[in-house]
């Protein structure tokens, strides 16, 4: 199994969960966060006067999916979610050791 985590900019997210729903990639977690990459930020205009915005808002999807389906489903996301300008989004995947279903006691991939 892997993890994977997606940041992405949050006015994609209701097109990457479609999307995830169309390949059967169901079951995930969102999380509204905030954060910066290379573009450091950007200055935004309020009643006249100039602020710089370090942290951006973005969303982070959480995701436990079989091996098996690992590829399919991080080029969902990037295509789904790529809109070509700065600040698009990262997707990280990681190996899952175990899960357990807490209301069954189901584990490994019988779990996700």
């Amino acid at each position: 199994m892997k993890k994977i985590e997606a940041i992405i900019k949050p006015f994609k997210l209701d097109e990457v969960k479609d999307a995830l729903d169309k390949i059967g990639a169901s079951g995930m977690t969102i999380t509204e966060v905030k954060g910066y990459g290379r573009q450091k930020g950007h200055v935004e205009l309020y009643r006249g006067v100039e602020y710089q915005v370090v942290f951006n808002p973005k969303i982070k999807l959480e995701l436990v999916v079989k091996d098996g389906v690992v590829a399919e489903v991080v080029n969902t996301i990037q295509k789904t979610a790529n809109t070509g300008n700065i600040g698009d989004g990262k997707i990280f995947v990681t190996p899952v050791e175990e899960a357990v279903r807490i209301r069954t006691a189901e584990t490994g991939e019988a779990a996700v």
